[in-house]
């Protein structure tokens, strides 16, 4: 079968990554052109890229959609296949090419999992070659940063909490398989589908947990999704330096996590053209703890959807760095952990950083009060969302004119029943015996719980898409029936 690819890698050497994530003894290459003591400022830009796995191969196989694109050429705008395969790999063009020039480009990459596995199960080696080319040469590794993400392309806030890990090392699992361990190793920041923060305390402190344990520093967040801890919206100096997201418990235990902050603003063509190194060349340095740093603009958008991303972005990328390089100014490209290691350098404190939550919390805990517990957390919020209908408890994303909730019953409902199923059949037998998650049993009844997370099955609305999903939960419901009597 198509989905038993060899490329497949989502579970089975848990412990040896936990390992390797867990050493903290790598530091980011430090640019001998870039002497952050006198930056003015920097900007640091990623490109999103995914495409789901759906149920459609000729014979009903499990097959990347971006292979689905290319059997169906005349629906939608399936014509722009090749379009989207090139984008996945033009950047392995333009970086060596503007280093040639003299310039020194910078860009962060975030595939989702499934699309790595699609490509390599595609056969698309001219792909696949580029992506190990940025992801491994020694000479790429100080223009290109590697940003980790959900294996499926989950939304966070909706997903099940014992599966925000299941997808966090599933995807490193996966990224080790097609670069190698020293590539996987070089990855800590986070970048969450849809930018989609959970405000649910409980789901925002497991994932922190989760990102934590897995070995990340750092993640992408919208501006927007977050808050001062007075329930205030963020500062101009907050959004252009490091701040410390706050995760609070019901039980009252606490982490917390370096964030970048996501400017707000039309998404594609704020990095299409390059909207983030013309902001940066109009700030100045800021102060954190008495120590001055440069502003940094953080910007991410899709690589590959819409116009804009896919004729104007590699003119508009050249352009920026070239005028970067002919002015000759305190400005430069930084990637995010680039930039934090830059601020190490400088001996910033991480505990002088601005401490920021998910949005909405404030609210929260100020009508909690001091009866925060469990059973007390699930009252407040309908009392809060009784008061003001608006108010969200599913998080904030990119897509605040959308909810990954309501209206998606017939999908989040057969989901969490998968992914109740799948802890009571393997969670006690992978405690006893570690080994399991090397069986196909187990890898691909994980596979279709991955897979039914995937954001796309709501994202698209009712109908071809929630078919899939049906089918996906079908088939998952299917080997979870024959390992419960294995």
């Amino acid at each position: 079968m198509a989905e038993q690819s060899d490329y497949l890698s989502i579970c089975g050497r848990e412990q040896s990554i936990q390992s390797l994530m867990q050493n903290r003894e790598y530091f980011w290459q430090a640019s001998e052109s870039h002497d952050t003591r006198h930056l003015r400022s920097a900007f640091a830009c990623a490109l999103h890229m995914h495409q789901p796995t759906v149920p459609a191969g000729p014979h009903g196989e499990l097959i990347s959609h971006l292979q689905y694109m290319f059997d169906h050429s005349d629906e939608g705008d399936n014509h722009n296949a090749e379009a989207f395969a090139h984008c996945y790999r033009r950047m392995a063009d333009l970086i060596p090419e503007l280093i040639e020039e003299g310039c020194e480009p910078r860009i962060m990459l975030d595939y989702s999992g499934n699309l790595l596995w699609g490509l390599a199960q595609m056969g698309r080696e001219d792909i696949i070659q580029s992506l190990r080319f940025l992801a491994c040469n020694d000479a790429m590794q100080q223009h290109v940063e590697w940003l980790g993400s959900f294996w499926g392309h989950a939304v966070a806030p909706s997903t099940p909490i014992p599966d925000l890990s299941l997808q966090i090392r599933a995807w490193q699992h996966q990224f080790a398989r097609l670069f190698g361990n020293d590539a996987l190793r070089r990855v800590r920041g986070f970048s969450l589908p849809e930018m989609h923060l959970p405000n649910h305390p409980d789901t925002l402190f497991a994932l922190l947990h989760a990102l934590r344990d897995a070995g990340y520093r750092w993640l992408m967040v919208q501006e927007h999704s977050v808050e001062q801890r007075d329930g205030s919206t963020l500062s101009a100096h907050q959004r252009y330096v490091p701040n410390r997201l706050m995760a609070r418990s019901s039980t009252g235990d606490e982490v917390s996590m370096i964030a970048l902050i996501k400017t707000q603003g039309s998404d594609t063509k704020l990095v299409g053209q390059m909207q983030p190194c013309a902001e940066a060349l109009g700030l100045e340095r800021q102060c954190i703890g008495g120590v001055q740093v440069p502003s940094l603009v953080t910007q991410i958008a899709d690589g590959e959807n819409g116009g804009v991303m896919m004729n104007e972005f590699p003119d508009a990328f050249r352009q920026a760095n070239r005028r970067i390089r002919d002015q000759g100014v305190a400005t430069a490209a930084l990637n995010g952990s680039e930039y934090l290691q830059a601020l190490d350098d400088l001996q910033v404190s991480w505990d002088a950083l601005p401490q920021i939550q998910a949005v909405h919390q404030h609210k929260l805990w100020t009508h909690l009060g001091a009866a925060t517990k469990p059973s007390n957390l699930n009252d407040a919020i309908a009392a809060l969302q009784k008061q003001d209908q608006s108010l969200a408890m599913e998080g904030a994303s990119w897509t605040n004119d959308l909810s990954w909730v309501r209206g998606y019953e017939n999908v989040l409902e057969p989901m969490q029943q998968l992914s109740a199923t799948f802890h009571q059949v393997f969670d006690t037998r992978r405690s006893e015996q570690p080994s399991i998650t090397t069986t196909d049993l187990y890898r691909d009844a994980l596979l279709h719980l991955l897979l039914l997370e995937t954001s796309c099955f709501r994202y698209w609305g009712q109908g071809l898409w929630t078919d899939f999903a049906r089918e996906i939960h079908r088939r998952g419901e299917s080997l979870l029936l024959a390992a419960r009597s294995a």
